[in-house]
């Protein structure tokens, strides 16, 4: 037979550990971000009978604001390198990104990769995205720029208008983006003049439109491939 003990009163409540959110859940603090829209419905589509609830749904469409110096740490010494060339800065949890005018993205891109204060040797790769709603600046081209003498990482974003959406091509100065413009072009039409092939890369060359911007139709568009040929090697699309 044990011994018990018996304890008086109430127990004593257990403190629970915090739960730790991810960054990307973590609510962005105030003035980090400016409304720039409301969005109806899950995908913000109408009139398609939808009776899961989530027609229903009304969320803001933010994009982040512009941040006023001082940065802090390291973002003001790239932010002095980079200086004259730069439209606005946005941190936003955490990372920040470089705004700047398509005729300056050259000369941001050799500043970037020579400047010994900067030293940016490797272009990790450039990304579109379409903003239907940025009325003038629909197309982004969004470029992730990595300092291995310096472990730092930073992004530079060029907007140009989706009825003429050209930007000039960094293949110049980084050549390893070569796939990845010609992916961005198949994507979301962005013309990088001065790129040495700027062809299709993942869709055929007759392909209509590009698929990844958010006015493309989803479904509908007839895909036929019999009679599909290959053509003899001196007949097939040159890169040269």
């Amino acid at each position: 037979m044990t011994d018990e003990k018996k304890v008086d009163g109430p127990a004593e409540a257990v403190e629970q550990p915090a739960v730790e959110q991810s960054p990307e859940n973590v609510p962005a603090p105030t003035g980090e971000v400016r409304k720039i829209g409301e969005r109806h419905g899950m995908f913000g589509v109408t009139g398609t009978g939808d009776t899961s609830g989530y027609g229903g749904l009304v969320a803001p469409v933010v994009y982040p604001a512009a941040t006023e110096r001082p940065y802090g740490g390291w973002f003001d010494i790239v932010a002095d390198g980079l200086d004259p060339l730069i439209e606005s800065v946005v941190i936003h949890r955490g990372e920040i990104t470089f705004h700047i005018a398509p005729d300056n993205l050259v000369a941001a891109a050799k500043l970037l990769r020579d400047d010994p204060s900067l030293r940016f040797e490797l272009c990790a790769g450039v990304s579109g995205v379409h903003y239907p709603g940025d009325t003038g600046r629909e197309l982004h081209a969004v470029y992730s720029f990595l300092s291995m003498t310096y472990n730092r990482r930073i992004r530079v974003e060029v907007s140009v208008p989706d009825a003429d959406p050209h930007l000039p091509s960094l293949c110049g100065v980084y050549p390893a983006v070569d796939w990845h413009e010609r992916e961005a072009f198949d994507m979301f039409g962005l013309v990088f003049d001065g790129h040495p092939a700027l062809t299709r890369i993942l869709m055929p060359d007759d392909w209509p439109g590009h698929p990844q911007r958010k006015d493309y139709p989803l479904g509908g568009i007839p895909v036929e491939y019999k009679g599909g040929t290959i053509p003899p090697p001196d007949q097939r699309r040159s890169y040269s």
